[in-house]
């Protein structure tokens, strides 16, 4: 099965996704670019419990745009009219993207300009991205373990 049917079925399914589905279907995955990730991208969600599932819904977010390493825009949303806008009050402003380990590998990740929290992209095919929040107060501390907010680009 390609990365593309796996990331269908999974978007499909709707309800509940246990993390661990995701955990192994990341590790498969080559990891991000900051050349790929440039352009605009529309979002969602994969809700697997995380206490931030819905969040987005709740801001009417479109997705991310990165027009450059130095300006991303990771909160465009839509008012009600449905033009887009970058969202800078729900995380403090925009972000930029930067190379960093995360799970053993060195991938795309957009660091927020305020709030300690991290994105973490991999490449599912040249259309799609899936993306890890991370950083403190993004992570849900379990007695299982922490439980990462697990969302999904595609290239507009």
């Amino acid at each position: 099965m390609t990365h593309r049917n796996v990331f269908d079925a999974l978007k499909k399914r709707g309800g509940q996704i246990d993390e661990t589905e995701l955990d192994e279907f990341w590790a498969t995955l080559p990891p991000a670019s900051i050349e790929f990730m440039i352009g605009e991208w529309q979002g969602g969600e994969f809700q697997t419990g995380h206490r931030a599932n819905g969040f987005m819904k709740r801001l009417n977010w479109f997705g991310k745009t990165f027009h450059s390493a130095d300006d991303a825009k990771p909160l465009v949303c839509l008012d009600a009219d449905g033009n887009k806008f970058s969202n800078t009050e729900a995380m403090n402003g925009e972000a930029s993207l930067w190379l960093e380990e995360f799970r053993g590998e060195t991938t795309a990740s957009m660091v927020y300009d305020g709030r300690p929290v991290h994105d973490h992209f991999k490449v599912i095919d040249e259309r799609a991205v899936l993306g890890i929040m991370n950083g403190k107060g993004a992570i849900d501390h379990t007695a299982a373990g922490p439980k990462y907010l697990y969302f999904y680009l595609e290239r507009v």
